[in-house]
């Protein structure tokens, strides 16, 4: 999948996704639940080949930000979250919020530490500080608060780390499909 995304293979990650969402269906499941926020950019094409509810993870963050009555909020993730229309247009056209993300320098950095550390189990001190430097620069554009907008980023930088609002998109996804999952 990420060899698919990095060569802007898309159709065919979509088509291992569907595949695998439609076993699920065949297999029983009343709900879908992608986990990880960029393969959220196929989401329709999910929901559209089986039928299912998908617990998008994008409206699980966005419904915690604006409980906290933020309006203006900085997202982090993988270049594809940050830069694609999925998510961020997601957030804007259904919830109202404004996104700022970071300069390109710095979603390089942000991809980069996801991709190359956070996905092979490294956490660096020094990375962890650069985070935080561009969470800081999110703040002068703006930002009330910050997204967490790639499944591994809390293993970096959370609320402790910062005296902003931190929205863990893994956090409220997980208990968004409780939620769905328990309901009747």
């Amino acid at each position: 999948v990420e060899r698919c995304q990095a060569d802007d293979r898309w159709d065919e990650a979509t088509e291992m996704m569907v595949d695998a969402a439609r076993r699920l269906n065949a297999g029983g499941a009343d709900i879908l639940v992608i986990c990880t926020n960029t393969m959220h950019r196929m989401a329709d094409e999910l929901e559209a080949a089986t039928g299912l509810p998908l617990v998008h993870i994008a409206d699980a963050t966005a419904e915690a930000i604006k409980a906290r009555g933020i309006g203006r909020v900085g997202l982090l993730g993988t270049a594809y979250t940050m830069e694609q229309d999925f998510y961020r247009g997601r957030l804007i056209a259904r919830y109202g919020l404004e996104v700022v993300i970071p300069e390109e320098t710095d979603r390089r950095t942000v991809h980069d530490v996801i991709y190359d550390e956070l996905c092979q189990g490294e956490v660096r001190r020094e990375s962890r500080a650069r985070y935080l430097e561009i969470v800081g620069r999110l703040r002068t554009q703006g930002a009330e608060g910050v997204i967490l907008g790639c499944t591994e980023i809390g293993l970096l930088i959370g609320q402790d780390d910062l005296d902003i609002p931190v929205f863990d998109s893994t956090d409220a996804h997980a208990a968004a499909a409780v939620e769905a999952a328990l309901a009747d």
